[in-house]
């Protein structure tokens, strides 16, 4: 099945100090704040892709070029699922205009403030949970980890992780 980032979504920033809404995004965080160690970002060869195994379907890496460009440098069978296609070696730019404006300030918010930043988007009977981790580049530029995971509705309003999902009136639509 085919799933595809719906328009007409309400966008609403996150606060500082993002922790993550899933299970994955918490694994993540959690080992992109070991990566940092003494430094506010970490480096790109810190990331050790054994430790983060479990959730490399959901993972795409997203290189920013000193020209300003983006790309996919590397994308998950999740993250392919969730948008239809191929997304390796695809600039943004060439992403549907909606897509390209979310995924657009998710990355720019990340590297803006040099932190963990994600969000929900919410559907109507599933929700697209997204994840951006920014990491220098020995290269000029920065790459930036993305999760991305569909999460079905219903599961959010029972997650025992995070308290703030436990009632329907909790879920707003986020984004950077």
């Amino acid at each position: 099945m085919v799933h595809r980032i719906t328009t007409g979504v309400a966008m609403v920033s996150l606060s500082t100090g993002f922790s993550g809404l899933t299970s994955a995004q918490l694994d993540l965080v959690k080992h992109w704040r070991h990566c940092c160690g003494q430094h506010h970002l970490p480096m790109r060869n810190q990331l050790d892709p054994g430790a983060i195994r479990a959730h490399l379907s959901g993972i795409s890496l997203v290189e920013m070029g000193s020209d300003g460009l983006a790309r996919f440098r590397l994308v998950g069978s999740g993250v392919r699922q969730i948008f239809g296609r191929e997304m390796r070696g695809l600039f943004l730019s060439e992403l549907e205009e909606t897509e390209c404006e979310v995924w657009s300030r998710g990355l720019s918010r990340a590297l803006e403030m040099q932190q963990p930043i994600g969000g929900l988007i919410e559907g109507d009977g599933e929700s697209h949970a997204w994840l951006r981790l920014p990491f220098q580049c020995e290269r000029l530029g920065s790459v930036i980890l993305c999760h991305d995971a569909l999460i079905p509705n219903i599961r959010l309003r029972l997650d025992p992780i995070r308290q703030s999902h436990k009632s329907p009136s909790a879920l707003r639509n986020l984004a950077a």
